[in-house]
């Protein structure tokens, strides 16, 4: 019997998957580019390729050869310090640490349960959605514990359990950058943008910060949860119909250790909160700037350590509610164990700090961002059409190269230098690349939980597979694309800063 012939949609899932499995790893990726890095710095330094700074009027910069003498002397003597100094990684770890408790003691799966099962029914659709955005605060905790829940609700309440499965894992993973605080996201994204603005325009660096996409990102959580829930009700749901099978599902709710160590938990959160406004909000107080300032000040500079203590305290008296945490023992050993879980982004840090490093050792970030500036403006490709294309480039590569950090350290010290050169700010740059990045999560295999969403579905439908999952995902992730890009637009439009201190726009002469 001949074999039916795949649809398009089908070979071009098909194309994703082979083309993203024969990548190579991350860390193997960014070993190979530094090598490029070395040996294009060598070749263009023969042809003499200059550009003007464009922060330094009358500065001609040239790309150094790193295969020179001097030049191989900083491959060797800088290679420590490119590790060390390579942004994310202090604050990832850092954070990592206070979310680590939280997540190992059982805080952030008793939460997400919680609210989740407190939401009337009319709004448990939106309330699934709204969890999975908030679980980013979490990491990654919310692929684990949300999808296979929102699927149980739903087939407790006799609707298609896939729904529900769909509505979560768009929420947890569409919907990654959005939140209602600060995560590790931020930290690790900001740093790298902050790194890049530096090739163009090191003053304008110093003040940017972590925040800087918080009241976008405040924003976006409101009308991803409109969106993902509409998308759910309207399109999905009706798209799977009837659910044919078993719908008695055991949905345990909140045991009652649970419920005490969600309550000591809250109110150690509290205090903490409270102590915390003690050192911002008072005229005189410690982590104000000068006169007053509050976002040039410590405290915009201490929001790493202000998000670690706020979820390692609440975790720590939960594990102690619930028994989790018996001694000072516990403690070190869920630390450690957070920490031996980072290994592969402390690897990713070395080879990613070596590329980041030699790319702006060469000055081929800097000279490559002005050449690059000066094709677009050429085309007279700026405003909406160009933050549109870039965008819709983002979420391509994204379907390919699935880490966020790993894609934003190849991607930030060429596009940041080039959108600062057509007036963009980098703030906007990285708002946009998060649009992109977050809204195509849910439609690549290579996204890490694909796999492990698609056993979760397995439950409810056994002939689950990569298509199948992706066509129900699919309607999201155009969804998500096409309302978060219009809102940004909006935000261009009437020139609303992205967080505090972040403008929209960049002039480069001023």
């Amino acid at each position: 019997m001949e074999k039916q012939r795949k649809g398009l949609f089908q070979r071009f899932l098909d194309m994703i998957e082979n083309v993203g499995n024969k990548l190579p790893h991350p860390i193997t990726l960014f070993a190979i580019l530094a090598l490029i890095v070395i040996g294009l710095s060598a070749v263009v330094s023969m042809f003499g390729v200059s550009v003007e700074h464009p922060g330094e009027e009358g500065e001609i910069v040239e790309v150094k050869n790193l295969l020179s003498t001097e030049g191989i002397q900083y491959l060797f003597e800088s290679m420590v310090d490119n590790f060390i100094g390579f942004a994310p990684l202090g604050v990832v770890l850092a954070t990592m640490l206070g979310i680590g408790i939280a997540e190992r003691t059982g805080l952030i799966s008793a939460s997400l349960r919680g609210f989740v099962l407190s939401v009337p029914q009319k709004l448990i659709t939106a309330g699934l959605v709204f969890a999975g955005i908030m679980s980013s605060v979490a990491s990654d905790a919310g692929y684990v514990v949300l999808p296979p829940l929102g699927a149980v609700i739903f087939a407790g309440l006799g609707r298609h359990p896939l729904a529900g499965l769909a509505a979560a894992f768009a929420g947890v993973s569409a919907g990654f950058s959005a939140n209602l605080f600060l995560s590790a996201t931020d930290a690790m994204l900001g740093e790298l943008t902050i790194d890049a603005a530096k090739i163009i325009d090191p003053a304008y660096a110093e003040t940017m910060n972590i925040a800087m996409n918080y009241w976008f990102i405040i924003a976006s959580v409101f009308l991803l949860t409109f969106v993902g829930a509409w998308v759910t009700e309207k399109v999905v749901e009706p798209r799977l119909g009837e659910y044919k099978g078993d719908y008695r599902e055991n949905l345990n709710g909140l045991t009652a250790i649970e419920k005490k160590g969600l309550k000591w938990a809250g109110i150690s959160l509290l205090v903490s909160v409270v102590l915390t406004s003690l050192l911002i909000v008072p005229a005189d107080a410690p982590l104000r700037g000068e006169e007053g300032a509050i976002i040039q000040s410590p405290f915009m500079s201490s929001l790493v350590p202000i998000i670690m203590l706020l979820f390692f305290i609440p975790g720590l008296f939960y594990g102690i509610a619930t028994k989790n945490i018996k001694s000072d023992k516990d403690v070190a050993k869920q630390l450690t164990d957070t920490m031996a879980s980072m290994g592969m982004f402390i690897v990713l840090a070395f080879t990613a700090g070596q590329f980041v490093a030699y790319f702006a050792e060469s000055n081929m970030g800097l000279v490559l961002g002005v050449l690059g500036a000066n094709f677009l403006d050429a085309i007279s490709l700026q405003g909406i059409p160009l933050i549109i294309l870039f965008i819709i480039v983002v979420g391509f590569i994204n379907l390919f190269i699935g880490s966020a950090s790993a894609k934003w350290a190849m991607l930030a010290p060429v596009f940041v230098p080039i959108m600062m050169q057509l007036g963009y700010s980098p703030e906007m740059t990285q708002m946009a690349y998060r649009i992109a990045d977050s809204a195509t999560n849910i439609i690549t295999p290579l996204m890490t939980y694909f796999a492990i969403i698609i056993a979760f579905a397995q439950k409810y439908d056994k002939k689950m597979g990569i298509g199948t999952l992706i066509s129900v995902m699919f309607p999201y992730s155009i969804a998500f694309m096409i309302f978060w890009t219009t809102m940004l637009i909006v935000w261009m439009l009437f020139g609303i800063e992205l967080g505090p201190g972040s403008p929209i726009l960049y002039d480069y002469n001023g």
